[in-house]
């Protein structure tokens, strides 16, 4: 890890760079803010800890062209100055520096401030799947309160055989669902009755938690595919687990992010996909573990298709004929997912 040392006191920035380098740390130094500054935009270093009162250029500038360039804006910032007073630690925080320490301090206060702010700055980039063990993971590395455990820990699991709701449009939500075994579909329904599937869940899913953040009833409907065990996370755990740990709650929008994503792609497909390329994708869909062979209901292909039931029928007696996929007892099996996948619109 390199950090970027802006101090124009000689013997302070001596030491400090002997106290960094000790702790492991590679370090860049400068005498003046311009220097620094320069610095930065070339090395882009890990982190900066800079001074504030400075000839050429002061530590207020210097955040102040950082954080308008979009290389520079993420680098961890913190101030290292004599001066003590609130406003000036007022005015280094609404600029956005991450921390501030005033002199004299001790050489572990230095080290644990940059450590946490490194450690910070690797937890906002680091990836996690949205399954039990991504949250797992995310919960150990964001050092969370014992309490934030008891969210994979303390859990009510529940059995819906396939066909039940899960929980209706409109319900209130009381829990966030995690799907441990089985598949199940969230979907809407018009004036008339007829369903448009908006999602597939499968084994390691969580579902519900968009609802749950926007204080909403829910927006869909959740059903049984096939015999599921449900885990039920209730709203309050689910609640203080984002209240109380932002990096756990900027995850959790990265996540809804994710699906939004999705969703409008989903919602393009719709649009201007033709049937057979609609169809052949809902098939994949339901189909994600290779060699599957299930009895998917047509009813539930068509709509997540955007199809007739009938148009959806024909197109998978084509698929039979073209030798794609074969029907045997009403389940079916893909036989060429690659060219399932590949289909031209």
């Amino acid at each position: 890890m390199r950090i970027l040392l802006i101090e124009d006191n000689e013997e302070i920035r001596e030491n400090i760079c002997e106290i960094l380098e000790l702790d492991g740390f590679e370090v860049l130094t400068a005498a003046n803010g311009k220097d620094g500054l320069d610095i930065a935009r070339e090395e882009v270093p890990d982190l900066i800890v800079c001074d504030i009162m400075m000839p050429v250029m002061d530590g207020y500038t210097v955040l102040y062209f950082l954080s308008k360039e979009s290389k520079t804006a993420d680098i961890p910032f913190i101030f290292l100055t004599a001066k003590a007073e609130r406003m000036d630690f007022r005015k280094g925080m609404e600029m956005g520096a991450d921390d501030y320490i005033t002199k004299p301090f001790e050489d572990v206060e230095l080290i644990n401030a940059i450590r946490s702010r490194l450690k910070k700055k690797e937890l906002l980039r680091k990836e996690y799947s949205k399954d039990m063990n991504g949250l797992d993971q995310l919960v150990s590395d964001a050092e969370g309160e014992k309490a934030l455990r008891s969210l994979i820990e303390n859990r009510e699991i529940r059995d819906y055989k396939k066909k039940t709701e899960i929980y209706r449009e409109g319900d209130y939500p009381l829990y966030l669902y995690y799907l441990q075994s089985g598949k199940a579909k969230s979907f809407k329904t018009n004036e008339n009755g007829k369903e448009l599937i908006i999602n597939l869940y499968s084994e390691g899913d969580f579902i519900g938690y968009t609802d749950l953040i926007r204080e909403s009833n829910f927006s869909e409907t959740l059903s049984a595919l096939e015999d599921c065990k449900v885990v039920l996370i209730p709203r309050k755990i689910f609640s203080d687990l984002i209240l109380r740990n932002p990096s756990v709650s900027l995850k959790f929008i990265q996540l809804i992010s994710k699906n939004i994503q999705t969703i409008e792609s989903e919602l393009i497909k719709l649009a201007y996909n033709s049937v057979r390329k609609r169809v052949s994708e809902a098939l994949l869909l339901f189909f994600k573990t290779p060699g599957d062979s299930l009895k998917v209901s047509r009813e539930d292909l068509a709509s997540k298709a955007g199809t007739s039931l009938e148009t959806a029928i024909r197109t998978l007696s084509d698929f039979k004929d073209e030798k794609l996929i074969d029907i045997s007892s009403g389940k079916i099996s893909l036989l060429e997912q690659d060219k399932l996948r590949n289909m031209r619109n």
